[in-house]
């Protein structure tokens, strides 16, 4: 039961409608004010509002909503909090819940009893109301496990290892799709769940990974395939590449259970952190990622060798990761996906991020800049893949420059614009199908177009 709570979709089902409609009915209540009146020698509730209540509850829901836009411009004008703009739904949630909150804690004030006791308990339910609201907007936690952090996925049992079947070279195979033939019997979708990657070198205290298996990887003696490694967001999870599953098992099916591994790592931690993905005192994370992750593939999944057939990407923090990782280890990683990633490691502004991040080291800063990666590299056969939102003018801003150097630098580059999305759930449901559609043929599992 507990587990089917948690897992219960709250972003496509009525779970807002439902929490809205109790909101907006305990804000009526709140606002038609009894006053008692004398009748025939006994007492009665009159529901009209006076012209006085209304003048109230209008002062503090306007208080309420002034409240509010101080609360977001010192938060995300200000201090940039979130690293991003606010989506505009997002405000109007904030600015709502705030005005109602008002309404409540004024009924507090004036009232007695259970009409009290009653605006005493709305006032969680207007938060968790706008919880529900903004968490929709983004899209990003479609459950409540996800939404609270709760690991609930199911482990992945990963078949075992098999021996090599040719020993030709990486470079010199042939492209697997024209030597690869679905055998009788094989699954018609991938397999999707939790593993854990030991931390024996970096220490780093990650979350579980969440890993992805084609059907092709499900057969009796499978080819080795490529492998993708792919980091989400801050906040968020490695269980948001749920997201991703649809479009792997859509894709196999069209080239024969042919896929990616996909592999989703856990790159800051928890929701709170932002360790930039260096080895820091916030964690090692460039250490867990080159040393543990890498380990753990080369020992656990039946992968292709040679760089072509490895990629590396993520959305938002992760894509940033991934575009870091990318510039300094072309000779790991032959591919790229930068999903709406940010340029630079950020905690918000450049004084905080020299301050907490690099501890007020400007040089040390400067060298995890990718823009500063790359140019001091030349790059041959690196494949880099940039996405955005059309609607996301911040970072398609970044992405554009980001592109732009990659191309300077020597890379191979793919500059992809989704109209009409944000930088919300939908820039990784436009990023990762148009960025896998373009990483197919550079993996050997589709004909390129001619």
């Amino acid at each position: 039961m507990t587990n089917s709570l948690l897992t219960f979709n709250i972003v496509d089902g009525q779970v807002v409608l439902v929490f809205s409609a109790l909101s907006i009915a305990a804000l009526i209540y709140l606002v038609v004010r009894p006053e008692p009146r004398s009748l025939g020698g006994r007492r009665a509730l009159r529901r009209r509002p006076t012209v006085r209540w209304v003048r109230t509850v209008l002062v503090a829901a306007g208080l309420g909503a002034i409240a509010a836009v101080i609360t977001l411009s010192i938060t995300e004008l200000g201090l940039n909090v979130f690293g991003t703009p606010l989506q505009s739904d997002t405000r109007y949630w904030v600015t709502g819940a705030f005005a109602a909150l008002g309404v409540a804690i004024v009924n507090l004030w004036r009232s007695r009893g259970w009409r009290r006791v009653i605006a005493a308990t709305t006032i969680p339910l207007f938060l968790v109301t706008t919880m529900f609201g903004i968490n929709a907007g983004y899209g990003l936690n479609p459950t409540l496990a996800s939404l609270f952090n709760i690991d609930v996925g199911q482990p992945l049992t990963v078949p075992p290892q098999t021996a090599p079947t040719s020993q030709v070279p990486a470079e010199l195979a042939a492209p697997l799709w024209t030597t690869w033939k679905a055998p009788a019997g094989m699954p018609a979708k991938g397999q999707y769940g939790t593993v854990t990657i030991p931390n024996k070198a970096s220490g780093f205290a990650a979350r579980p990974a969440y890993s992805y298996l084609p059907p092709a990887a499900l057969v009796p003696n499978p080819p080795a395939l490529p492998i993708l490694i792919m980091m989400m967001g801050q906040p968020g999870g490695p269980d948001g590449s749920s997201l991703f599953v649809s479009t792997l098992d859509s894709m196999a099916a069209a080239n024969g259970g042919l896929a990616p591994i996909v592999l989703t790592i856990d790159q800051i931690g928890s929701p709170e952190k932002n360790p930039l993905c260096i080895d820091s005192p916030a964690g090692r994370v460039h250490t867990y990622v080159m040393s543990d992750v890498l380990d753990y593939i080369q020992a656990t999944l039946h992968v292709a060798d040679g760089r072509q057939s490895w990629a590396i990407g993520g959305y938002s923090n992760g894509g940033t990761c991934a575009l870091s990782f990318g510039a300094k280890h072309p000779d790991v990683f032959g591919s790229l996906l930068d999903i709406s990633g940010e340029i630079e490691p950020s905690l918000g502004s450049e004084s905080a991020t020299l301050r907490n991040g690099f501890a007020g080291n400007q040089a040390a800063y400067d060298a995890e800049k990718p823009l500063n990666i790359m140019k001091a590299h030349h790059y041959t056969d690196v494949y880099a893949i940039f996405t955005s939102g059309a609607k996301d003018p911040t970072y398609t801003a970044e992405a554009t420059t980001a592109e732009a150097a990659a191309k300077t630098a020597g890379m191979t580059t793919a500059r992809l614009t989704g109209p009409g999305v944000t930088h919300a759930a939908d820039a990784v449901k436009f990023g990762f199908p148009a960025g896998l559609t373009l990483l197919y043929p550079r993996f050997g599992l589709e004909k390129p177009s001619t």
